[in-house]
């Protein structure tokens, strides 16, 4: 079986990010993989499956329906909802036993409400705003909700967190006056006797930069994906997890002076092989790169020419005269000797390295890969067993 666009998501190095995160936290700290986005793109239930298997503490989604959707894949480990809930989907929550972020009075009480209706204790994190702004209790406000919700029947505050905006800049300054801010707020609860099982601040960047903002549980997202906001910042071994690929589907020879693809932005200098790869926008293959980007086929690089079209993208091949129709196409990731980053790709079209893989749409099957085996297959129409004959190449 072979797709004309398709990523590869390697487990193996999934799994091995999350061993050398689980080095540089150590045993004692909880870990909390942030697979919201569809595990960045990658795929939540296979990721999640795999995470767990290696040793991941807890997962972080951002909706209720992230979270129900790793609940029918079968995984049950405690399943934080990081981005406030609505009243009417308290039900729900409770329902697929998944923990709720609440930084509202309101929500609080409804949740206690139906909480203690049905016998439950339900587990919650509240968010503290030190300075992300998004979200959260006011950092002055804390301590008194806090109070408050330790009143509340059928709700146990489990873990109280913040969100640090700024830990892969330069605003070092600001960073640590947030973790300063929201130990002081833990410490005075302490105080009171008021404890949480779980205190976690620490994101991909503030992991490997901030050790004070590990507290007793991590919440990495890009770094177990093999990414960081910036290339630069990849310093402990971290192994890139997918890849993006197509096919040429079509070779023809252009003459010189010719146009090609929408709006006439590229006429040929030259007589040219162009050839055509089954990706564009709508698969994920970013509009950007029109006239403004490399794709890798048979181990070189071929310039983009013109612009990126919804399904199709072209290439300058003249310089590589054995391409032919069928050929494996790279737009990120490697080829032989060659490879082309995320990383490359982001600062291309002026973004981060999160945004590509978030944007890789399900028109573009995901292929499971670990060992150097096909382990799973995922389509528009559902997963599919994998089977000999899948092409790798």
């Amino acid at each position: 079986m072979e797709f004309a666009a398709w990523s590869e998501i390697d487990i193996g190095a999934l799994k091995r990010n999350v061993e050398r995160t689980r080095k540089l936290v150590g045993d004692e700290v909880l870990i909390l993989l942030t697979i919201k986005a569809d595990a960045y793109g990658h795929g939540s239930p296979h990721v999640g499956r795999a995470a767990v298997a290696a040793g991941v503490d807890m997962l972080g989604v951002a909706t209720l329906h992230e979270g129900i959707e790793l609940r029918g894949a079968g995984i049950r480990v405690p399943i934080l909802i990081l981005s406030p809930s609505l009243v009417n989907e308290i039900d729900e929550i409770l329902e697929w036993r998944l923990t709720p972020t609440v930084s509202d009075l309101r929500f609080a009480q409804a949740l206690s409400f139906s909480a203690s209706r049905l016998s439950r204790e339900v587990q919650v994190h509240v968010e503290i705003d030190t300075g992300m702004t998004r979200g959260g209790v006011n950092e002055g406000e804390a301590c008194d909700f806090l109070r408050t919700l330790a009143g509340l029947r059928g709700v146990t505050v489990e873990g109280v967190y913040t969100h640090l905006p700024s830990t892969y800049g330069e605003d070092a300054e600001f960073t640590e006056s947030q973790i300063e801010t929201f130990q002081g707020i833990i410490e005075t609860l302490k105080g009171e006797g008021i404890e949480f099982p779980m205190v976690h601040t620490a994101n991909s960047a503030a992991i490997t930069q901030y050790k004070g903002s590990h507290f007793n549980m991590v919440r990495p997202g890009g770094m177990i994906y093999g990414m960081f906001p910036a290339k630069d910042m990849n310093g402990v071994g971290l192994e890139p997890v997918m890849s993006f690929k197509s096919r040429v589907v079509n070779v023809k020879q252009v003459g010189k002076g010719k146009s090609v693809s929408y709006g006439r932005t590229r006429r040929l200098e030259r007589d040219s092989r162009v050839a055509a790869v089954a990706a564009g926008y709508g698969h994920g293959l970013i509009r950007s790169l029109s006239n403004n980007g490399d794709l890798l086929v048979r181990g070189k690089r071929a310039p983009i020419i013109g612009r990126v079209t919804m399904d199709v993208t072209l290439i300058d091949v003249t310089d590589i005269p054995q391409v032919a129709v069928g050929d494996e196409v790279v737009i990120f990731g490697r080829q032989g000797e060659s490879e082309i980053t995320v990383y490359e790709v982001a600062e291309r079209c002026n973004t981060i390295s999160y945004e590509i893989t978030c944007g890789i749409g399900k028109r573009v099957p995901r292929v499971y890969i670990e060992g150097g085996r096909v382990t799973g297959i995922v389509t528009l129409i559902g997963e599919r067993l994998p089977r000999e004959g899948i092409s790798q190449s």
